[in-house]
């Protein structure tokens, strides 16, 4: 069995002012930099080998939680959302009408235009995933909202077109097992990264 554990970045000015990021490289904020300070990375994935999306608020999330710099992999990027990016999502929900209602009736087909679906980035993540699993490797990568809703669509078979079957939390570690062709399941979702007062 080969181990990931995927952990979103933390907060970056856009999304704290509800901005769709996508591919833009926005880096972390000063309050995300602070937060991402008091994180702690569970034991359990204290030797494993760190891999970052390319983009500025992961990397630096990674060397933060982790000390060191990590690998960077480009399928690790988040979902395309083209001409969206740069848009407030109350502006997009009024120009759209419910866009979240949009997003459940396509499902893993729903796109920005000229962006990527969920499904796109399933298809780019499988390669990576079954060359972790080849290589026995067990892998702590940060990345996105998008990348890990994306995995965990395909470790569960959710379609996207209702609510997933788990609340997937932010400042988490969510760990999925690999199989020896790289599919993932959920192995522990959900687990802190911030200190639990006793």
């Amino acid at each position: 069995m080969t181990l990931l554990a995927l952990i979103r970045h933390g907060p970056t000015e856009w999304n704290e002012t509800g901005v769709v990021q996508g591919r833009s490289d926005i880096p972390l904020s000063d309050s995300g930099r602070a937060l991402v300070a008091t994180w702690q990375q569970p034991e359990e994935i204290a030797d494993f080998e760190w891999v970052s999306s390319p983009l500025k608020r992961a990397v630096e999330t990674a060397k933060i939680l982790s000390g060191r710099a990590a690998a960077i992999d480009d399928r690790l990027v988040e979902m395309d959302w083209s001409e969206w990016e740069g848009m407030r999502l109350p502006d997009l929900r009024a120009q759209l009408g419910n866009l979240m209602k949009a997003w459940e009736a396509k499902g893993l087909d729903f796109r920005a235009p000229g962006g990527e679906s969920p499904r796109d980035v399933q298809d780019r993540l499988r390669p990576f995933l079954a060359e972790r699993a080849a290589a026995s490797r067990a892998t702590a990568v940060v990345c996105h909202k998008g990348v890990i809703r994306a995995l965990y669509a395909l470790a569960v078979s959710w379609d996207m077109t209702d609510k997933a079957p788990d609340k997937l939390h932010d400042d988490c570690t969510h760990l999925f097992e690999l199989a020896a062709d790289g599919t993932p399941q959920p192995y522990r979702l959900n687990v802190p990264l911030t200190v639990q007062d006793e």
